[in-house]
């Protein structure tokens, strides 16, 4: 698993460098970008391959990732692969670095609804594959009002992962990170860092 994170505040009003977006210079980072961009499209890739883009993206600053932003997974035989599709995840909702909504979903009509992290089954998905199963979709949206909140679960810090200083989504109460790279101008790469998981979980954000 890779190496853990060390937190560290930075200023939303002084970080500005990636809202403007770096000028790409030389076929590195070009190829680089290009890759993510084909990965998140297609939506699948290897482990091997996405740890190689994600090593290759510049890191994203706290501002930049201010607003809603739409999720998809980025299948790499993961065990997690296709579980918040399953359930209508919309995406993640960032307010400021100390307030963050962390689980955005959709009803069946479209309409947004968050979610309180803590009551998910996090540490089940890695192991009980029954949790994608099409029945599980239909109580969660029945019993949603149970595990829905107003209150934001989660904050934003920067942390470093893999020779990176970047933004990174923090749970309140869960033992989990979300180190985000940028694509581009409305595109991260995500890497799920939970405690306890072997791999990490690959996720795009495209701002909404």
């Amino acid at each position: 698993m890779a190496s853990s994170t060390q937190s560290r505040r930075s200023n939303p009003k002084t970080n500005t460098r990636a809202r403007n977006g770096a000028t790409r210079k030389g076929p590195g980072k070009s190829t680089s970008v290009q890759r993510a961009l084909e990965m998140i499209e297609s939506g699948r890739a290897t482990q091997q391959d996405a740890l190689e883009v994600f090593d290759a993206l510049p890191a994203v600053e706290l501002d930049f990732m201010w607003g809603q932003w739409k999720g998809s997974g980025v299948n790499t035989d993961h065990p997690m692969d296709g579980l918040l599709e399953n359930y209508r995840w919309y995406g993640k909702e960032f307010i400021d670095e100390d307030h963050v909504h962390p689980l955005l979903f959709q009803t069946g009509g479209g309409r947004l609804f968050k979610v309180n992290p803590a009551l998910m089954p996090m540490g089940l998905a890695l192991t009980q594959q029954w949790l994608k199963k099409p029945f599980m979709r239909f109580l969660f949206q029945t019993f949603r009002f149970l595990i829905s909140t107003k209150k934001t679960t989660a904050r934003l810090r920067i942390t470093r992962l893999r020779g990176k200083d970047s933004a990174t989504m923090c749970y309140d109460a869960l033992a989990i990170h979300d180190v985000f790279r940028k694509v581009d101008n409305d595109t991260v790469l995500g890497y799920m860092d939970f405690k306890g998981m072997d791999l990490p979980f690959f996720f795009a954000l495209r701002r909404a």
